[in-house]
């Protein structure tokens, strides 16, 4: 059985399998009834549909049988003929969507966001050729996260029955325990860039470690074995004396080969 039919049958969570996304239609569960009234000079007709996303539609008590959705219907149609002076005559249920024909397609939308569901039911006779068309009830459930209104009654055109409803119930949200179990969608984790500065600095650090040691443990030696003190500490300082100048001598070498030569003006002749 497809996901999207077990959670709708359930009233559970409702998952999207196109496009990964998880909408939670709980609070939408419970029998519900929109209306609308049409003006039919000299009578009105008002449009009225039950429906339950969840579970089934009981019978209601005081309405005859035959005015009403056989059992297993999810969503019922009824249209009731109104007169003035007379009694409300009802002229036609239509099961909208039922268990057995359910075949629930849902699809979202990010921009605006809105979750759709289509679901079937039986056949019924279509003016104005009466016809058996298969029906079917199309919602649309916009988001919000903060408020729920009442479902509004969009249009019917005898085979296809629109229906609106705002609720946070249409914002899609992703489970914890999907992103941390294994249900075939987790995606890794991006891997973290290594901090080439903190290396560096590192390196660094331990060439500074390692001169402090080498003047702390030669300080020491020359104190300990020759008895030194001053300047006499520093190891090898007569070579730390002429460092200095060697790096004088290198910064001569590399400006004189970087400085341009300059050519001479006179044609090549050389003077003697």
């Amino acid at each position: 059985m497809p996901a999207s039919t077990r959670d709708i049958n359930t009233g559970g969570r409702l998952r999207n399998n196109v496009q990964l996304n998880t909408f939670d239609l709980t609070s939408l569960g419970g029998v519900r009834t929109v209306t609308r009234t049409r003006d039919t000079p000299p009578t009105k007709v008002v449009d009225s549909l039950r429906f339950d996303l969840c579970e089934e539609l009981k019978l209601q008590d005081g309405v005859s049988e035959h005015d009403q959705c056989p059992p297993g219907t999810r969503a019922c149609l009824t249209k009731i003929n109104q007169r003035t002076g007379e009694q409300d005559r009802i002229v036609a249920v239509i099961p909208m969507a039922q268990s057995a024909n359910l075949e629930p397609i849902s699809s979202a939308n990010s921009s605006p966001k809105y979750l759709s569901l289509v679901f079937h039911g039986a056949e019924y006779p279509a003016p104005p050729l009466s016809m058996p068309v298969r029906q079917s009830l199309n919602l649309t459930i916009l988001c919000n996260p903060q408020e729920t209104s009442e479902p509004k009654f969009i249009a019917y055109d005898g085979s296809r029955l629109d229906l609106e409803w705002t609720a946070p119930a249409g914002c899609p949200f992703k489970e914890e325990e999907e992103d941390k179990g294994g249900g075939g969608d987790n995606k890794e984790e991006p891997t973290q860039p290594e901090n080439v500065g903190s290396g560096i600095g590192w390196f660094f650090l331990v060439i500074l470690l390692a001169f402090i040691a080498y003047f702390g443990l030669g300080a020491y030696y020359n104190y300990s074995t020759y008895g030194a003190r001053g300047l006499d500490l520093i190891p090898h300082r007569d070579f730390w004396k002429e460092v200095p100048y060697m790096l004088s001598d290198v910064a001569s070498h590399l400006c004189s080969n970087v400085r341009p030569r300059r050519t001479s003006s006179r044609g090549g002749y050389v003077a003697v």
